[in-house]
């Protein structure tokens, strides 16, 4: 698929991987909208790019479908959508006063980092089903998932398990869609430079970065970036889960 004037949504797209993509999919010539809660630096990141900027709670039902509607009566339909938003919980199932993991805290984690997804899928691709082309392919939509997904650490109880669901809703997805001529993949980001991790003492982050088996640093938000546009170029990456790792295998802790 060109991009060259094609509409696009990235939700997270104030900063971290959401605002490297945006960043990307613009040069290129997309069309591009935003989703994020933070306004300030949203609004920013969408002027420094030419796009625009929607505050929008990606696990809300009417307000994801109000924020779609009011990028494609701008931008038209999205053909492209890349899902980044997310948080992170750390909590043990047990702590060690042998209280249970925070019920409301595992839930929001489902909530925005599985649900808010599908959220987004669902509704996208609904208005992208009835877009009428006669092209190969209608639209593309890449999805973020971790690495905790597969090997998640002592602590990620919550966001391991929201993760892994978006891993295994990749290829039903896939399949569902195809009969639309909609490509579904996703991303399972190993340790990059985002900006939670940035707020760590260098030294922290250059421990974590060595624990990389090559390269032996932090992945680079626009090392993101270029698979999410390498995915959109090549027709055939459909139903798959990319891990982007450096070969790094999470240890417990």
């Amino acid at each position: 698929m060109k991009l060259d004037g094609t509409a696009a949504i990235v939700t997270g797209g104030a900063s971290g991987l959401g605002a490297a993509t945006g960043r990307l999919l613009a040069e290129q010539g997309a069309k591009v909208t935003l989703f994020d809660l933070d306004e300030e630096t949203g609004e920013a990141e969408a002027r420094r790019i030419g796009g625009r900027f929607s505050k929008v709670n990606v696990a809300d039902d009417a307000g994801v479908a109000e924020a779609i509607a009011a990028a494609e009566q701008q931008h038209g339909v999205a053909r492209v959508l890349v899902n980044c938003a997310g948080i992170a919980t750390v909590m043990k199932t047990v702590d060690r006063e042998n209280r249970p993991h925070a019920l409301d805290a595992f839930r929001r984690t489902i909530e925005v980092n599985l649900i808010g997804t599908y959220n987004m899928i669902s509704k996208v691709a609904a208005r992208l089903a009835a877009w009428q082309t006669d092209e190969e392919e209608r639209g593309v939509i890449v999805n973020t998932a971790s690495v905790a997904g597969y090997d998640g650490q002592i602590g990620q109880v919550a966001y391991a398990s929201s993760k892994g669901g978006v891993i295994g809703m990749t290829l039903p997805v896939a399949r569902d869609l195809a009969m639309h001529r909609i490509r579904v993949m996703t991303i399972a980001p190993g340790i990059f430079l985002t900006p939670m991790m940035k707020g760590l003492p260098q030294a922290a982050q250059d421990s974590l970065g060595q624990q990389v088996p090559h390269p032996s640093r932090l992945g680079r938000p626009e090392e993101y970036a270029l698979m999410v546009g390498q995915i959109i170029a090549n027709p055939m990456l459909n139903g798959e889960v990319i891990r982007l790792d450096g070969a790094i295998r999470m240890a417990p802790r």
